[in-house]
């Protein structure tokens, strides 16, 4: 499943659209930044509601694909400039983590 298909799938809203549009190896969902960059795996969704531009900092680190921001949070300016300029993907539900993380899961196990 590409990053666009699971944002659709979602009912997500793009909010930063200049990446390219793998396929999803899977998904990790923390708040905890060191946690993410301890645990999540390559070409992957990190699905958490930290908005900020140290998330898409560890997200390149460890090549995540793809942030979901939850629970509508505002997404910031610099966050997004400095996820078009690694080419990473921002997408932003209503849903919380616990949520988006089931449903997730459940479309990458197909």
């Amino acid at each position: 499943m590409t990053i666009r298909e699971a944002a659709a799938a979602l009912g997500a809203e793009i909010c930063q659209e200049e990446f390219e549009d793998v396929d999803l190896a899977g998904a990790y969902t923390s708040d905890l930044l060191s946690d993410v960059m301890a645990n999540a795996k390559d070409s992957g969704a990190l699905i958490t509601i930290q908005a900020h531009k140290n998330t898409v900092a560890v997200s390149t680190l460890v090549n995540i694909s793809v942030i979901v921001i939850c629970n509508s949070r505002p997404l910031p300016e610099d966050m997004l400039e400095a996820a078009k300029d690694e080419g990473i993907a921002v997408i932003r539900t209503s849903e919380n983590q616990f949520t988006v993380s089931g449903k997730l899961w459940g479309l990458l196990k197909n």
